[in-house]
């Protein structure tokens, strides 16, 4: 067996969630990274729960590709934000630059801002997605 030093992006912590979180997810389309729902699914031991979900949630992750409408994105983060329990993680995953779909980081931005949050910068969730942390005006990190 190899024992290889896991780092967070390869545990999915980099998201914020917890063991025994319910994460929603937003937006899927079979153009999604599977290994980036499994990593959340492992993590907190749950299935991930689709936008029909009529519950609070602890966290959330929102696919998002360009060609997508911008206000879609702005009324999406809204809607996501509502079931949202107690300030939980908000994720836009976006296809990297380069990569089919890719969108702007500073689309996502102009949205966020629409939706009332802050949108932080991009990282790497994985070899084709990136990651967006929102966070509402005015709460800390």
């Amino acid at each position: 067996m190899v024992f290889v030093n896991q780092t967070a992006s390869q545990n999915a912590e980099e998201f914020g969630f917890k063991p025994g979180d319910i994460v929603q997810e937003w937006l899927w389309d079979d153009d999604v990274d599977d290994s980036i729902r499994e990593k959340i699914e492992n993590l907190t031991g749950q299935d991930l729960v689709d936008e029909d979900y009529d519950s609070a949630v602890d966290g959330v992750i929102l696919w998002w590709r360009d060609g997508d409408d911008e206000d879609e994105l702005s009324d999406t983060i809204v809607d996501a934000y509502a079931v949202l329990g107690d300030d939980g993680p908000l994720w836009v995953l976006t296809p990297k630059p380069g990569r089919e779909g890719a969108a702007s980081s500073s689309t996502v931005q102009s949205a966020a801002k629409t939706a009332g949050m802050n949108a932080a910068t991009p990282i790497t969730v994985s070899p084709d997605w990136n990651g967006i942390h929102l966070r509402a005006y005015g709460k800390g990190r």
